[in-house]
């Protein structure tokens, strides 16, 4: 029965794919498992066939799934292979019992024979005869020179288990010996340390193969997202190029309407003009052919409509230039217009994926902010009694980031709903902290944003700049592009709002800058 539950078993835990016990299982979210190596095998061939699908139930995986280490299946694994020596072992049937198989208990290293119960009971009992646990190779536990004597030493000089005539006699005399036992032991201990320390650095292994996996989740994660925003950016790309394509179309047909309506009216006049002339010259030539003089003296002057012949082309000529073409001019203009907002909304969302993380500097904090644990968080506090430094703004409420960035494009963002009088922006770390010119904008080394008596305006070099509408969300982004030399700000209203850009040739690097004069202000992420 034990014999039919262990092949049973063995069953369980053998691969489907090469049909061999578990090495290293992992499982599928179909809840198959198989040896790592056997899977990848299969799903590396399955590439590039527009899909994956379990070898066992065919279940199909639009991408290559995820595998998840078995650790139980594995422990299981690993006791039943611990296992299985031992039965192994027990196959070792009585030599003397001919007619039908008998587990064997012991086997006697000097008869070269293994014995059931019933045969040990009746088996000698002298020194001679070694017995020892069942085995099947009795003659490696005799000595290789002399025949008959049974290795009972071990010789610490050469590393050899001798009988005791090597001992006495042979080449290893006066060698020191221990007893096969006693070196027993001694390997054990030796075994047992260096199984430790396998064991020990099997875990470290595995500790990096779940980092290697779960570094490979997170890789896939992000292939993952950045496949639904490149997705998302050029589905938008379309539609608002689709729009446009619309606007300037229809654009182009209301201009050209109109230039035809135009036209339609000057070829009215014209044919009532052609007709009136054509009436005249009848009349002109039947008074050619009168012989009358009275009569044709008599005539009205007919010289007035050639006089005005000259003013009216040039007249007509005047209307046909003013509204007889299309402006393409202008509709290229604002197809250009159009065409480099989008683009530059598709620069910025592909080139930054990922607000900078932005940490805030407690020594360059002035005594009247108060900086949060997470150091994302300002707010105006007076009296906070920190140590006096070289680098902490001593007359306005005002602190800047530890990083710098000096090459790149990089953006932040700001929560501002927390305060109604404050300025963000950047600076270099040469700006004054001690005079009056040390706020933010105020001089030739930083670039804010305010907001102040309920104005919103922008700063540099003291030169302020009205904005023309008030920000409307709680949010907004500071974006840099340093080899460009330009700082942007936007109010995260939804859509995105430009605010104002400056341009400068940057001279070091720049720091993201904070300034609060009531509530607080937080940096996003």
């Amino acid at each position: 029965m034990l014999v039919m539950a262990s092949a049973g078993l063995r069953k369980e835990l053998e691969c489907s794919i090469c049909l061999n016990i578990y090495t290293n299982p992992v499982n599928l979210t179909c809840g198959h498992n198989f040896c790592r190596v056997c899977i990848d095998r299969v799903l590396d061939t399955q590439e590039g066939s527009g899909g994956y699908s379990c070898p066992e139930c065919r279940q199909e995986f639009q991408d290559r799934p995820a595998l998840q280490r078995n650790i139980t299946l594995r422990n299981i694994v690993e006791n039943f292979l611990s296992s299985q020596p031992d039965q192994a072992e027990t196959e070792v049937f009585c030599t003397y019992c001919v007619d039908s198989p008998v587990p064997a208990v012991k086997s006697c290293l000097l008869c070269e024979s293994s014995l059931c119960d019933k045969h040990l009971s009746v088996h000698k009992k002298s020194p001679a005869h070694v017995l020892s646990d069942p085995s099947t190779s009795m003659e490696k536990r005799k000595c290789s020179i002399h025949k008959e004597k049974i290795l009972e030493y071990y010789c610490i000089e050469d590393s050899a288990c001798i009988c005791v005539s090597c001992c006495l006699i042979g080449e290893h005399k006066g060698h020191q010996m221990k007893s096969l036992n006693e070196a027993s032991e001694k390997r054990k201990n030796k075994l047992k340390n260096v199984l430790q320390k396998l064991v020990t650095k099997r875990e470290e292994t595995e500790e990096i193969l779940q980092s290697l996996q779960e570094h490979g989740g997170t890789v896939e994660e992000k292939a993952t997202a950045e496949r639904k925003r490149v997705t998302s950016l050029l589905g938008d790309l379309r539609k608002q190029l689709e729009d446009l394509e619309k606007r300037v179309l229809s654009e182009i047909s209301k201009k050209a309407e109109e230039v035809s309506r135009s036209v339609n009216d000057l070829v009215r006049q014209m044919e009532i003009k052609k007709d009136k002339l054509s009436r005249k010259m009848i009349h002109i030539e039947e008074l050619c052919n009168m012989m009358d003089p009275l009569t044709i003296l008599q005539e009205s002057d007919t010289g007035d409509l050639c006089d005005t012949e000259d003013e009216d082309r040039e007249r007509h000529g005047q209307r046909l230039h003013d509204g007889g073409g299309l402006d393409m001019a202008e509709i290229s203009r604002a197809l250009q217009a159009d065409l480099s907002c989008i683009m530059k909304e598709v620069n910025e969302r592909i080139y930054i994926s990922e607000p900078a993380d932005i940490l805030l500097d407690v020594n360059t904090a002035c005594n009247k902010l108060i900086i949060s644990d997470e150091r994302k968080t300002v707010s105006y506090l007076p009296n906070q009694n920190r140590l006096e430094t070289p680098e902490r703004f001593k007359v306005y409420p005002q602190v800047i980031s530890n990083q710098s960035f000096s090459s790149g494009r990089h953006y932040w963002e700001v929560n501002v709903g927390g305060s109604q009088s404050w300025n963000v922006g950047m600076c270099y770390p040469s700006i004054v902290r001690k005079e009056e010119k040390s706020r933010i904008g105020f001089n030739n080394k930083s670039w804010g944003l305010w907001k102040w008596s309920n104005q919103y305006m922008v700063v540099y070099c003291s030169h302020q700049i009205q904005l023309p509408y008030n920000i409307s969300s709680d949010k907004v982004r500071i974006d840099l592009d340093y080899e460009a030399g330009r700082i942007s700000f936007y109010d995260l209203c939804d859509p995105i709002q430009h605010l104002h850009t400056f341009t400068a040739t940057f001279t070091e690097p720049l720091h993201a800058a904070l300034g609060v004069w009531e509530g607080c202000l937080k940096i996003s992420g």
